[in-house]
């Protein structure tokens, strides 16, 4: 997956089989920290999608697997990953729905 677009987040967040926009609810899970990974690893892919996304996605996914302590201290805490996801699936899934025009 070298460009990653829209389909390849709504397929990943299929693949966990429930709509993703009241993850924050949830109780911390590996399966969670592993998506959380793997979107991480899709925004630091250069796409057309991903820079018309709201930066603070990329630009978190960067600092988180750069290592950058304050963002991987953020990020050790599931209701912040949580957060992240569910409002990435929001944004990506209100795209899809809305004609996939950026904001």
């Amino acid at each position: 997956m070298n460009k990653p677009g829209m389909d390849d987040y709504l397929s990943l967040f299929t693949c966990y089989g429930k709509d993703f926009g009241a993850i924050y609810l949830e109780p911390e899970d590996e399966r969670y920290r592993l998506l959380f990974d793997h979107i991480c690893n899709l925004l630091a892919k250069p796409s057309d999608f991903n820079l018309s996304m709201p930066q603070e996605f990329r630009a978190t996914a960067s600092r988180y697997l750069a290592g950058e302590k304050a963002t991987v201290t953020h990020m050790r805490d599931p209701l912040n990953r949580h957060f992240m996801l569910s409002d990435l699936y929001d944004y990506v899934h209100l795209r899809k729905t809305m004609g996939g025009k950026p904001w």
